[in-house]
């Protein structure tokens, strides 16, 4: 087009490369809150326009031009998917769909694939970094067909589809071999299909990689070598706490020790360890599978978590008879682990006899390296992150095509860790209240501060620190 401005990233980054190539949609500008495409001039925008504002969750104005014309502003800005996963997507899906679908979501370190069918629409997304991301758009007349072939590779029945059904499929392709969990749910327009990839990579199984500092790291090490008592991760769905266990089995796990887990699920395996999968159905309970381990002379258990009074307090006791625990509670702060505690019935001499280590953590999304911009720190950052941050910049996030035009790319853990020493010990037996200053005076750095060192060093945004000062 004849005097044409550069289309900006964040103006590109309002539609996916699927949505617009489907919809031969190219955005250019924004005028008051409205976006402003060129749209191809063959198409009714009457309609379509309606469509695309309640996808994206914006208004939108569309200037018919030349199918030509759009077509190739579409290549110089979009990644056409062609030859992969996309291009499939137009024919009738099958199980080399399905595969090659489960394999880029697990290259791409999704933790979930996302299958959604709506009235004019269906679309496939994938959670990369604790968000989710449309990767694909498939032909509704072709979704049903997907559907089924999921349900027969998870071996559900293909004729229910008013109940949910859940099942798995085992995936393996080259040395990549890992159960996927499947959820099937009836929705108004059809069923909603959610793929969980039960599987870490194993470079990440490492405490050197999860982000731990290096005080933070041999504080930890120390405590979970010692030979008994109770160590507890705290933090919400979704922080990575399963993740810091399993590299902590990695490395405790020993020819000559018994190690011995239950989890709900299993999501990755180890090799010389005991892991039994909770079905809480027919009563293989965290609590019944306890008590069983018990007889099974183990050196180490890992409960998946501490749900309730009963789990807590065998817990605790199996802690008391010379055993090493690790589990996840669900608490705001790692010292929040007490307090839970406590709300269960356990005693406080019990906790302060057992508990060596608390911890909690948060997962960070970091800034995609190919695209953060550097901007100015004004009076506005300085008061909302505090007066410790003297930096004259810092970095927010654009988004590009290595990140999906999210802006971020990757995560990195942050830690609060407090090893249970005699003192803080006595605290928790005494009911003592001036935990803050007894954790200030051992120098323990919390995830407020831990954030803020993320965001000093450039590797994460405002909007990602703001959350954690909260």
């Amino acid at each position: 087009m004849k005097g044409e401005k550069k289309i900006t990233a964040e103006i590109l980054q309002q539609l996916i490369p699927s949505q617009a190539w489907e919809y031969r949609l190219m955005p250019y500008g924004e005028a008051a809150g409205t976006l402003l495409c060129y749209g191809d001039a063959e198409r009714d925008w009457d309609k379509l326009a309606a469509e695309v504002q309640v996808i994206i969750g914006r208004k939108i104005r569309v200037t018919p031009t030349e199918k030509e014309e759009v077509l190739r502003l579409l290549k110089q800005h979009y990644r056409q998917q062609r030859g992969s996963a996309a291009a499939e997507a137009a024919a009738i899906p099958g199980e080399k769909f399905l595969m090659r679908l489960i394999g880029e979501a697990h290259r791409g370190y999704a933790s979930d694939i996302h299958f959604e069918i709506y009235e004019e629409r269906c679309r496939v997304r994938m959670r990369i970094d604790g968000r989710l991301v449309e990767r694909y758009v498939i032909e509704r007349h072709n979704y049903p067909a997907l559907v089924n072939q999921i349900k027969i590779l998870a071996n559900l029945d293909i004729s229910e589809k008013r109940l949910p059904q859940d099942g798995r499929i085992f995936y393996r392709a080259g040395d990549e071999r890992f159960d996927v969990r499947v959820s099937c749910l009836p929705t108004i327009y059809g069923e909603k299909v959610v793929l969980r990839l039960l599987t870490r990579h194993v470079e990440l199984l490492d405490l050197e990689n999860l982000g731990f500092s290096e005080k933070q790291l041999s504080d930890y090490i120390r405590a979970v070598q010692r030979p008994h008592g109770l160590v507890l991760i705290s933090g919400p769905t979704g922080s990575g706490k399963s993740t810091t266990l399993y590299a902590t089995l990695r490395l405790l796990n020993r020819e000559t020790g018994n190690i011995l887990t239950i989890e709900d699920p299993v999501e990755y395996t180890l090799p010389g360890v005991n892991q039994v999968q909770l079905k809480e159905e027919i009563g293989l309970t965290f609590g019944s599978t306890l008590r069983t381990f018990l007889r099974q002379d183990p050196d180490i258990i890992m409960l998946g978590e501490i749900r309730d009074a009963d789990t807590a307090q065998m817990a605790i006791r199996s802690s008391l008879t010379g055993h090493l625990i690790f589990s996840t509670i669900h608490t705001n702060s790692a010292w929040g682990s007490v307090a839970r505690l406590i709300d269960m019935g356990a005693h406080p001499y019990l906790i302060s006899g057992t508990l060596i280590l608390c911890v909690a953590q948060r997962l960070v999304r970091l800034l995609c390296p190919a695209c953060r911009e550097r901007v100015a720190a004004d009076a506005t950052v300085r008061r909302q992150v505090g007066e410790s941050f003297s930096a004259d910049h810092h970095y927010r996030a654009v988004g590009c095509e290595n990140c999906y035009y999210t802006g971020y790319k990757g995560r990195k853990a942050i830690y609060e860790v407090i090893p249970v020493d005699r003192e803080l010990s006595e605290a928790i037996r005494t009911g003592h209240d001036d935990i803050g200053l007894k954790l200030s005076q051992r120098g323990i750095v919390t995830l407020r501060e831990a954030a803020l060192v993320l965001f000093r060093n450039g590797e994460t945004s405002l909007e990602e620190l703001l959350p954690q000062l909260q």
